[in-house]
C-alpha cells in the first residue's frame, strides 16, 4: 500500500473507487488499524459515487511510530498532570488535514468511527474550510458525563497488553467480542480471523497508550462543536458497551441541524448486516 507524508509524519494509506469522484475520507479509533474499515465496506462507498480513502493514524499500523516519546502515565493524566501526553486529538486532526494536502483534495467528506469521530469533530472544529460533510459513528463530545463505558468494556479495553502473538490474538478477540453488536452476532472463529489479520499486519500497543492519553488529554468540544455548519450526521449503535448512545445524542444536540441515526442492536462495532444502513445513510448526508 502506499504511503504519503502528512504533518511531519509517514501514513499509510489505500484508496478505493474513481480519483474523479468526489473524496471520502475514513478515520479509524483507538488503537485500530485502517483495515477495520473492511474492504467490502469502502467498495459499498465507492459504489456510490465517492473516491474512498482510508488510512493508519499516527502511532498504529503501518504508519509512523512516535516511540521517541514517552509512555503515557494515563492515571495521571485523569488526574490533571499532562506533563506525559505525548500529543492531543488536535494533533491528530492535524494529520487528516495534511493527508487531504498529499492528495490534493482541497475538501473532503469526512467519516469518522469511535475515537476517529472524536478527531473528525476536532478537525471540522480547527479547519471548517476543509469539510463537504461529516459523519461521527459511534463517538461522543468529550464531555464526561455522557457516552460512559460499560465496566466490562473499559476494562477489556484498558488491560496491559498481552505477551506473545497466541495470547495477544486471544486476548483481541475477547475484546472484539465483548464490544460486538448483539443484534447482528459474529462467530468465535470471526472474532479470532479479525484479531489474527490485525496482529500479524501490525501490532503495537505502545501507540494505543499515547492514543488513549490524546483521548483523555483533550478537552470537551461541546460548544466549539456549535459552530460546525457542514452537513452532518451522527450514527451510534443503540446496545454500544463501550461508548454509550448518550455520547451520540449529545453530539447530534451539540451541531446544528445535525441528523441522528441510532441503529438497534449495534455495539461498539461496524457489523456486516448494518452495512448497507451505514452506507445509505453515509451518502444521503454526503449528498446533501
Amino acid at each position: 500500500m502506499p504511503r504519503l507524508r502528512s504533518n511531519g509524519l509517514e501514513l499509510e494509506y489505500d484508496t478505493f473507487g474513481s480519483p474523479a469522484d468526489p473524496p471520502l475520507v475514513l478515520v479509524m479509533g483507538l488503537g485500530a488499524q485502517m483495515i477495520t474499515w473492511d474492504a467490502d465496506f469502502c467498495g459499498l462507498l465507492a459504489a456510490e459515487g465517492f473516491h474512498v480513502v482510508r488510512f493508519d493514524n499516527r502511532d498504529i499500523g503501518l504508519s509512523e511510530y512516535l516511540d521517541d516519546l514517552p509512555l503515557p502515565d494515563l492515571q495521571a493524566i485523569a488526574a490533571g498532570d499532562r506533563s506525559t501526553v505525548p500529543y492531543v486529538l488536535a494533533d491528530m486532526a492535524a494529520d487528516v488535514a495534511g493527508l487531504f494536502d498529499a492528495l490534493g483534495f482541497a475538501k473532503a467528506h469526512v467519516v469518522g468511527a469511535s475515537m476517529g469521530g472524536m478527531i473528525v469533530q476536532q478537525l471540522a472544529i480547527d479547519h471548517p474550510d476543509r469539510l463537504l460533510s461529516l459523519c461521527s459513528i459511534m463517538s461522543t463530545t468529550g464531555d464526561p458525563t455522557v457516552g460512559q463505558a460499560d465496566p466490562a468494556a473499559l476494562q477489556a479495553l484498558l488491560r496491559p497488553p498481552a505477551a506473545g502473538r497466541e495470547a495477544s490474538i486471544a486476548q483481541s478477540s475477547d475484546t472484539l467480542r465483548i464490544l460486538s453488536s448483539p443484534g447482528f452476532p459474529s462467530t468465535e472463529e470471526f472474532f479470532v480471523a479479525k484479531a489474527t489479520r490485525a496482529y500479524d499486519r501490525a501490532y503495537h500497543p505502545a501507540g494505543g497508550a499515547r492514543q488513549t492519553a490524546a483521548v483523555i488529554a483533550s478537552p470537551d468540544r461541546t460548544a466549539a462543536l456549535a459552530g460546525v455548519r457542514v452537513p452532518t450526521l451522527v450514527i451510534h449503535g443503540e446496545a454500544d458497551p463501550l461508548v454509550g448512545v448518550s455520547g451520540g445524542k449529545a453530539t447530534a444536540a451539540a451541531i446544528p441541524d445535525a441528523e441522528l441515526l441510532i441503529v438497534a442492536g449495534m455495539g461498539h462495532d461496524l457489523p456486516r448486516g448494518a452495512w448497507q444502513t451505514l452506507v445509505q445513510a453515509i451518502a444521503r448526508n454526503a449528498n446533501g
